[in-house]
């Protein structure tokens, strides 16, 4: 929870007060009846984005490929409510999890213990806690996504993390992300694909026009893919994937 909480800091204003902006996010000024908080004006859009700050804390993660590849392999099971939504979506969170555990360690460590001990600031602790998620970041990205959104940018080295700006990494790694994502899933859905295609095929043949394929297939899709350990290939392959 504190390296998520750090995490969600960065994220949301991390990115703007690292740069050159020092206007803080609330002012408290004495007033008639007391003390009075307002909403500086430089700093309310950045307030406005609170309430995605849970999609920026998954875009900044390898949440988005690990959960289109799980719903991509409900879709070609042709089961549309099982596993539910929220079985495929905490699996994904804890894969991810797991695999930015050397990250998100690293954030700990130098940033998040630093800023409550009170050795740094926040835009300090920010500063640093960038530096691994960047660096996670870019060994994902492809350099053809990463120079499609630093083209304008000067002295980009893609092999040092502390040159790319976060504002063009992030975008750059999402369409990464989405790519390989829809490279495993096409692997996964293939099979099944098949299997959906002998099953028409053999009933069309036999007559059987008014049984939907989709009864027969799902049972022998369900056994495929239990007989061959599935989940553990799947599994073991996202999270190589990294």
């Amino acid at each position: 929870m504190r390296i998520l909480f750090l995490l969600g800091v960065l994220l949301a204003s991390g990115a703007a007060f690292a740069a050159e902006s020092n206007v803080p996010l609330l002012s408290v000024t004495p007033g008639a009846g007391g003390q009075v908080i307002g909403v500086p004006g430089a700093s309310l859009p950045w307030l406005l984005l609170f309430p995605f700050l849970p999609a920026l804390l998954l875009a900044f993660s390898a949440f988005a490929r690990i959960a289109v590849v799980l719903f991509l392999l409900r879709q070609g099971l042709g089961s549309h409510t099982a596993p539910p939504n929220l079985v495929l979506t905490g699996l994904a969170l804890l894969l991810t999890i797991f695999v930015m555990s050397p990250a998100l360690k690293t954030i700990d460590a130098v940033a998040y213990q630093p800023f409550l001990s009170g050795a740094l600031s926040f835009n300090d602790a920010a500063a640093k806690a960038a530096d691994p998620l960047k660096t996670f970041m870019l060994r994902q990205t492809r350099a053809e996504d990463l120079a499609l959104f630093t083209a304008d940018e000067k002295g980009v080295d893609p092999k040092r993390a502390e040159t790319v700006p976060l504002a063009a990494l992030a975008p750059a790694f999402l369409t990464s992300e989405l790519k390989t994502a829809f490279q495993i899933g096409f692997m996964v859905v293939l099979p099944f694909l098949i299997i959906d295609l002998v099953v028409a095929a053999v009933l069309t043949a036999l007559g059987m026009i008014m049984l939907p394929p989709q009864l027969v297939s799902l049972p022998l899709k369900l056994l495929l893919f239990v007989s061959i350990d599935g989940w553990h290939l799947l599994v073991g392959s996202l999270t190589g994937s990294f």
